[in-house]
């Protein structure tokens, strides 16, 4: 049985009462437990009941057969809008009692048409079955009403869950009558669906004598095989065993919170737990353990959560391609059930719900047509129970919430409208915040960014009416001034009606919207979210100090302890006993952009757009101290220097600061104002004589530290706009034949630059030399390589997924080795420090990516098995940083406003590579088909054939046998197996062979077998393949746009392009090129002239070639190419 099972199953209806005739027995959850422990145990009591006679009851269902249809009509009511004036009294609040004007209702019908036999959840939504076809169609049947439509300004329609009773057999409306009819069977769950959640651990046609032997092993082992979630009846989340890792890089704790996102309050028992959302990652947080527990599973930034009445279940639910929704079960941190495709034509996500009995679910998709759906999640389906396209009109719907006590009914609301039925109101009422059901059950308030509440009343018109009068309907009846303040926040608690403000303020109503209380003087920003605890308050005694109310009696006013979270990204604890306002954590409000890992003690320092800057320890998880700028200072690079005594920050507006590491004070009396765009690189040399930045301007700037006046001061040297392109890394060095520092500097430019400090002087930065890096794709950072060899080496990683080293003196590009290929290119990379000298031969490289954090063994040799990769941020890195024993790794997600800490285990990592086989055998899995594929055979075919075609092939002497072919042929056996490498590309193949073991041996190579010929291809090559992206691209700059839309480049145009630019060919080469493509030169380009049978001079180009080329037509007619289509990855 799967874990969705365990939860609390049949659907209620009003009233609590329970639809399913097999099933009399009240619902457990509407009961009032004093005993929380006693409520979960009697909770999972009654979901073994329910499990059995569900199951009992899909047996009977199986035996019949059916076929259904149901119409359901939704009625639309509205009126159009007045503007009247406002007035408030002052000290007083004025309710204004709103007369709707004679209304003309309209009728919107939903009709659902289902086949095949299947259950039917009683409602506007009828659930539909895999194999079912639903048929959704919105229809006016009014004319009128199209007039009233124009003039709203507050839309409200009624989504009934409840109108269609089991007992009724047909619904008809005024106009339209079904076509036959409607036969309705209980609300009793299929037989498909009550074996399914068995199916996880039961599969159906076990045997049974298997079955034995496998709960015999169970009961030796001491197995339940009772699900962990179905026998808890407590929380045992923080006392698990913490187990062996099984992956490289395991996430361990989270700094920050997502602001826009709420706060619950989950524990108070005997520990303060809490609920929140960070980047992809729900979190439980024990205050008092300090404590995280990792609700990992979304790979998409989380958009929206939601808990239980009893807290038990948590759903989230996120915002991308694979969207997906997943219910966990708080008390162990089990996902029970996973929705997938929840939003096939949206991106997500916008809003979601749970009943307070947790057996039902609403979404709302963040969709341009936006969708609301109804899941009965426990029941493990697939497909959402019922479902309803909005429309447009109604604007973009961000809210929604269940009626307490009232499955079947629920309210949305966006800016501007909410979702009930359709009224306007006759005075200006502002944005609509939050709305939710009164405590009476038979209204429903909305609260608006103005400070009024807008009370609407539900009509139910009694079972015995007749189908058009027999729908609910609401009316606005007061338009409330609560306050001055727009309202943030809309909730009831208890017999209370509480509101949030933008203020800082929380106030009590009670349910005449009387003021009852409110805390003012917490002095806090603007309310986010109110979380209520789900203890009830103790009553009070002779030491309790609970404040009197503000009513005439006075009585103490006593309320349950509530969790408060503020659009400042602050989290308190409000003990009402004796008012006790705790501040539990304050985290930054805007983008994390910078981090930075103290040299030599367990420090982290994090900064942020909002101008704070943060530093913890990461060890114990203690914040230690921080210090926030004055506005319009945003935090964009942070460093610490090599002796961990100062902290290099750079700002937003150009600004740099240097502060001491412990105290975050000035140690320069004033900024460094030098620049005017964001400083996104701070570096220092080794003995921190110097320091140097990098802005989005493409400069470089270096201070110094210099004696005045016998004190050590920081004084600006020069600065130099050095590049065309944005700078991706700045990084110090030591000379090798002194203890000098050395800078260099690396654009999207592709150019290398190193800067000579000893030659500089004030207002004049010196460069030393510039060198090239790429031809195509650009360089995205560099490190310096560990000393694993003799020679010294720069690490430049490119947009093409190649790592290159590159000779530390000369710049010679030493190796083009394929780096990690996990969707987009590596951004940051750096060297995992060493923690013992018996692992200075075994070095590792940590990178990121656009949105995930990995691990490479170095040496980089093109092997996939030596590297690993996980997200850690969906919508994107902004940094990294890595701790000084190489055991952590931290990650910063810019907007998510999170900052993630990985734990590093290499053995497991090295496990991978060992599991992957050896010497060749990981490179044979890149090739298609592997070591006995097609594409392999044809490789060793033309290797061999180059070794005749060397040799020449008509030559009558005895052959010379050999395992390696020179390296002239190498270039010609590349590209007869489809790579085509640009003359410098080929340089450095050349120079990657001729001076592979030039350090240790003092010779040069001349020669090359087959297994590493197979290697430089596998590096070399592009990591996917020939694309038309590049074709494309290159074709929109040379190229001019055709009759037809497509970019096209002229004849003669393409003809000169081909003699005079870039590595442009002789028009004798460009002549045999063509030859050979027409197919006149037999073994291709001069390949064997004696075969030749047509010069180049004698081919008419004007007859060959069309009048203007496309892409197309050059990579398929004229190359001969068969060329696949993007391949989905980035820097192509």
């Amino acid at each position: 049985m799967s874990d969705a099972a365990e939860a609390p199953r049949e659907a209620t209806g009003e009233n609590g009462e329970t639809e399913m005739k097999e099933e009399e027995e009240p619902n457990p959850n509407y009961k009032e437990v004093e005993d929380p422990q006693q409520e979960s145990k009697d909770d999972t009591i009654a979901w073994r009941e329910s499990q059995e006679e569900e199951r009992k009851t899909g047996e009977e269902e199986g035996e019949e057969e059916g076929k259904e249809d149901k119409k359901i009509v939704m009625e639309e009511t509205e009126e159009k809008a007045g503007e009247v004036q406002e007035k408030e009294a002052s000290g007083i609040q004025e309710e204004t009692t709103v007369e709707p004007q004679e209304v003309t209702a309209s009728m919107i019908r939903l009709e659902t048409q289902i086949t095949d036999s299947q259950s039917i959840t009683s409602g506007i939504f009828p659930k539909t079955q895999r194999g079912s076809k639903s048929k959704l169609s919105l229809q006016l049947e009014d004319a009128e009403t199209d007039e009233l439509l124009r003039d709203l300004s507050t839309q409200i329609e009624f989504l009934d869950l409840d109108q269609i009773s089991p007992e009724e057999q047909q619904i008809s409306s005024p106009e339209r009558q079904p076509s036959g009819e409607l036969e309705e069977k209980t609300d009793r769950m299929p037989q498909d669906e009550l074996g399914q959640e068995r199916r996880d651990l039961e599969p159906e046609n076990r045997e049974e004598g298997q079955e034995r032997r496998v709960s015999d092993i169970q009961s030796k082992a001491g197995i339940s095989r009772e699900s962990l979630v179905s026998s808890t009846t407590e929380d045992i989340l923080f006392q698990k065993d913490k187990s062996t890792p099984v992956y490289p890089l395991t996430m361990t704790w989270s700094f920050g919170w997502n602001s826009s996102l709420p706060v619950y309050y989950i524990r108070e028992e005997r520990q303060r737990v809490l609920l929140y959302v960070c980047a992809h990652t729900a979190i439980i947080y024990n205050v008092f353990r300090n404590n995280q527990y990792h609700l990992q599973g979304h790979a998409n930034i989380i958009s929206c959560l939601c808990v239980s009445e009893d807290r038990r279940w948590i759903a989230t639910a996120d915002k991308g391609p694979d969207c997906l929704v997943i219910i966990w079960d708080s008390f162990t941190g089990i996902p029970v059930h996973t929705i997938f495709d929840s939003c096939p034509e949206g991106n997500g996500i916008m809003a979601m719900a749970m009943t307070h009995d947790a057996k039902y679910l609403a979404t709302i998709s963040d969709a341009e047509v936006q969708k609301v759906c109804i899941w009965k999640w426990t029941l493990a389906v697939e497909t959402p129970a019922c479902t309803l396209e909005l429309p447009t009109e109604y604007g973009v719907q961000n809210y929604v919430t269940f009626n307490p006590t009232n499955n079947k009914e629920l309210v949305s609301n966006s800016k501007t409208r909410a979702i009930y039925y359709a009224w306007t109101f006759n005075k200006l009422v502002g944005k609509f915040s939050q709305s939710i059901f009164h405590l009476n059950l038979t209204q429903i308030l909305s609260a608006t960014m103005e400070g009024k509440l807008v009370v609407w009343d539900i009509h139910r018109p009694p079972s015995s009416a007749s189908t058009f009068l027999g729908f609910p309907y609401i009316k606005p009846c007061k338009l409330v001034h609560l306050q001055k303040e727009g309202i943030t926040v809309l909730t009831t608690i208890d017999s209370y009606i509480v509101t949030g403000d933008i203020k800082g303020n929380i106030k009590f109503y009670d349910h005449t919207l009387s003021i009852v209380n409110w805390y003012s003087h917490l002095k806090l920003g603007a309310i986010r979210t109110l979380s209520f605890s789900k203890t009830p308050a103790t009553p009070p005694t002779e030491k309790s100090n609970y404040p009197p109310d503000c009513t005439l009696k006075g009585d103490l006013f006593v309320l349950r302890n509530f969790i408060i979270g503020t659009s400042d990204a602050a989290v308190y604890h409000l003990t009402t006993d004796g008012t006790k306002l705790e501040k539990l954590f304050v985290e930054p409000k805007d983008a994390i952009c910078a981090i930075s890992c103290h040299p030599y003690q367990p420090l982290i320092a994090i900064g942020s757009i909002c101008g704070m800057i943060k530093v913890w320890n990461y060890e114990n998880k203690q914040y230690l101290f921080s210090r926030v700028f004055e506005k319009g200072l945003g935090v964009q690079s942070l460093t610490y220097n090599p002796e961990g005594a100062l902290l290099g920050a750079g700002f937003t507006e150009g600004t740099v600061y240097i502060l001491d590491a412990m105290s975050l004070e000035n140690e320069s009396p004033e900024p460094f104002k030098y620049s005017r765009t964001s400083v996104t690189h701070i570096s220092f040399s080794h003995d921190s004589q110097y320091m140097a930045t990098a802005d989005r301007s493409f400069t470089v700037a270096v201070y110094m530290l210099v004696v005045r006046n016998g004190q050590r001061v920081w004084e600006y040297l020069a600065r130099l706009r050095s590049h065309r392109k944005s700078i991706r890394s700045l990084l110090f060095g030591v000379y090798l034949d002194s203890n000098e520092p050395r800078l260099l500097s690396l654009g999207t430019d592709r150019l290398l630059i190193e800067y000579d400090l000893l030659r500089s002087y004030k207002d004049h930065l010196e460069v030393l030399d510039i060198h090239h890096t790429d031809q195509g794709c650009y360089p995205t950072c560099m490190v310096w390589y560990p000393p694993l060899t003799r020679e010294l080496f720069l690490l430049i990683c490119n947009s093409g997924y190649k790592v290159k080293l590159f000779n530390a003196t000369t710049k010679m590009c030493r190796k083009t080795l394929l780096g990690p290929a996990y969707g987009s290119p590596i951004e940051q990379t750096q060297v995992l420090p060493v923690r013992s000298m018996a692992e200075l031969q075994k070095r590792y490289l940590v990178f990121i990516n656009r949105d995930k954090v990995g691990l490479q063994i170095l040496p980089v040799d093109g092997n996939p098995h030596k590297t690993s990769a996980i997200v850690c941020h969906p919508n994107g890195v902004a940094g990294m940083a890595v701790s000084y024993d190489g055991c952590y790794a931290f990650t910063a997600g810019g907007h998510d406003r999170s900052v993630v800490q990985w734990k590093i285990t290499l053995s497991v990592l090295e496990a991978a590579v060992s599991l992957g086989g050896e010497d060749l055998t990981p490179f044979y899995g890149l090739l298609s088909g592997g070591r006995e594929g097609k594409f392999y055979r044809e490789l060793e075919d033309y290797f061999y054939y180059s070794q005749l075609r060397s040799q020449g092939i008509d030559t009558m002497e005895t052959r010379k046998v050999s395992e390696h072919i020179c390296l002239s042929e190498l270039p010609f056996v590349m590209r007869a197996i489809g790579f085509y490498p640009s003359e410098e590309k080929i340089d450095d193949i050349f120079n990657e062979i001729k001076f592979g073991e030039y350090v240790d041996t003092g010779k040069l190579i001349d020669k090359i077998n087959l297994p590493d010929f197979l290697k430089v291809y596998l590096n070399h090559k592009p990591p996917f393949g020939n694309t038309m992206s590049g074709i494309h691209k290159s074709f929109e700059v040379l190229g001019y746009t055709n009759s037809k839309g497509k970019k096209a480049i002229r004849r003669e145009d393409f003809l000169r392009l081909l003699v005079t630019k870039g590595e442009h060919m002789t028009e004798e080469e460009m002549l045999d090129c063509f030859a050979s493509l027409f197919g006149l030169n037999p073994e291709g380009w001069k390949s064997e002239p004696a075969t030749c049978s047509v010069k180049g001079s004698e081919i008419c180009l004007e007859e060959e070639l069309p009048d203007e080329i496309t892409a197309e037509i050059f990579a398929t007619e004229i190359l001969g190419l068969t060329i696949s289509e993007d391949s989905g990855q980035d820097g192509q």
